[in-house]
């Protein structure tokens, strides 16, 4: 088979560098290779080109680090570790020809083993072995006097199997964490709503000839055509008009008045920030998140008022359906007992999750956040969201301390966490007792690859495709939190924030060295 061969040209480059690796000659290559075969055997068919990857650590002598990725992840049957083969080749290359378009983040299994659970190897090897804090510190301490850092610095380290602090400093100390905010707002919705949740977008009868199109806070809802190869694809404004035309035509009507209702958001629905490219106005109802290009992540101009823009594109295709539209849509209200005709509903929250972290989605990040108040009864506004938040991170026990959310998305300044809640935050969503918050790790974006760290890491082989992190940017702000498995295999959540930087690269290099130091350690 082709990718046979790719896999033993891996094979025999990971060989020829194991052989300058001192932790790496602890094990013989050909016990790797026995409990390589011993895997593959065991693996289902559709995860036999993963595994195949994942041979090359094996090869190496990081056979437990292969089981710890697989077992304890972000990580899904082992597609990190393939990513972090094919950086340490890349040669200083970006990697973004891994992600040329937006596309789903990878979804963890539902169930998975237990952090640092004992890998199946022949020899009854134990966990990977934790690393201590004065190793830690030792790597870590030197890097965060990086003069790119502002003048506040802070930082948090967890071994994810042991639930234990292993680096920190300042960690309780509140400060901006600009997007970082948005692992909170995950962490909430999910909590509060399951990752089966789905936004709907319907339409009701308001009277004999009237309809109403009633906005659920869907963002994603678009008006464009379906693209061709997804898998699953956004709730469709077409497909809402064309089950509409068909429920009008069997009531025996071709003419009918629109209202657009926006009434399950409440409060200002412009950001504090004002009118910017990194946001739309925070309304119930848009169609492709109001953008004014043919973009679907990133920054782009935007619709001042998208729901009405919405519902006119709604009413252009009903009349290309058949159904004629008297007079211009206008706001209304719809009946407290509607009769509704048709609806469509959004991608699952978890789907949501993944994308908002893996491309740093604003828009979806507010939708999140007020979704979390209509679920606990709050007003879908900035001010009912953040409490709804704080609830719900307070019923997950998480340490709140000095916490404060002016929205979900972290564009506001006045949003204030500490490195410990994020690395907290980061450590229950890993923890197999939650499997119902995995879209937070697995939307994670990865160094030199995907979402907003795919121009990121270059150079850095140890923490190119290893790191997975939330990334966070506002002028004198930086922020990075995330995931990684150390080079013992152990599976580590950080978190890394400083305030007050005046050269936004040279701090967002200091903070990925940082994370690509916890990689690359085998901190004992």
């Amino acid at each position: 088979m082709p990718e046979t061969g790719k896999w033993q040209v891996r094979w025999q480059s990971a060989a020829r560098s194991a052989r300058s690796a001192t932790r790496a000659a602890v094990r013989s290559a050909q016990t790797a290779v026995d409990a390589t075969r011993q895997a593959w055997q065991a693996t289902p068919r559709h995860t036999q080109q993963t595994w195949r990857l994942t041979a090359v650590s094996a090869a190496t002598g990081l056979a437990v680090a292969i089981v710890a990725v697989a077992a304890s992840g972000p990580w899904d049957s082992g597609q990190r570790t393939a990513e972090r083969a094919e950086a340490a080749e890349m040669d200083g290359a970006s990697g973004e020809h891994h992600a040329p378009e937006a596309r789903p983040a990878p979804s963890a299994p539902p169930v998975l083993s237990a952090l640092g659970g004992r890998t199946p190897g022949p020899a009854g090897r134990g966990v990977a072995p934790a690393p201590t804090d004065a190793g830690l510190a030792d790597a870590l301490a030197p890097l965060l006097k990086d003069p790119a850092l502002g003048p506040l610095r802070t930082a948090s380290v967890l071994d994810a199997a042991a639930g234990r602090e292993v680096f920190g400093a300042d960690q309780g100390k509140a400060a901006t964490p600009a997007s970082t905010v948005k692992l909170a707002t995950a962490v909430a919705a999910l909590s509060a709503l399951g990752p089966d949740h789905r936004i709907d977008t319907t339409v009701v009868r308001a009277g004999k000839n009237r309809i109403v199109l009633v906005g659920g806070g869907d963002p994603t809802l678009t008006a464009r055509a379906p693209r061709p190869g997804a898998e699953e694809q956004p709730a469709n404004l077409r497909t809402l008009a064309e089950t509409t035309a068909r429920a009008l035509k069997k009531r025996h009507l071709t003419k009918i008045s629109l209202g657009y209702d926006t009434g399950a958001y409440s409060g200002p629905v412009q950001h504090p920030i004002g009118p910017n490219e990194n946001i739309a106005p925070v309304t119930a109802l848009m169609t492709d998140e109001a953008r004014l290009d043919d973009s679907d992540h990133g920054t782009a101009p935007r619709d001042t008022d998208p729901a009405r823009t919405a519902a006119r594109t709604f009413a252009d295709l009903l009349h290309d359906r058949g159904i004629t539209v008297d007079g211009d849509p206008t706001g209304a209200k719809a009946p407290k007992k509607p009769d509704r005709i048709a609806a469509v509903h959004s991608l699952p929250l978890s789907a949501l999750v993944e994308r908002m972290l893996t491309h740093s989605d604003n828009d979806i990040a507010e939708a999140l956040a007020r979704q979390t108040a209509l679920a606990s009864r709050q007003p879908a506004s900035f001010a009912g969201a953040g409490k709804a938040v704080r609830t719900a991170l307070q019923r997950e026990h998480l340490p709140l301390s000095g916490a404060v959310f002016e929205d979900g998305s972290g564009l506001d300044r006045d949003d204030k966490v500490t490195a410990a809640l994020l690395s907290r935050l980061l450590l229950h969503a890993s923890s197999p007792d939650h499997p119902a918050l995995r879209p937070v790790v697995t939307g994670l974006p990865v160094a030199a690859f995907t979402g907003t760290l795919s121009n990121r890491y270059r150079g850095q082989s140890a923490g190119a495709g290893a790191v997975r992190a939330k990334t966070g940017t506002l002028t004198g702000v930086n922020t990075l939190a995330g995931t990684v498995v150390d080079a013992d295999g152990r599976l580590l959540v950080f978190s890394f924030m400083t305030t007050g930087t005046t050269d936004p690269q040279g701090a967002q290099t200091a903070l990925d060295k940082l994370a690509s130091a916890v990689a690359n350690c085998g901190c004992r």
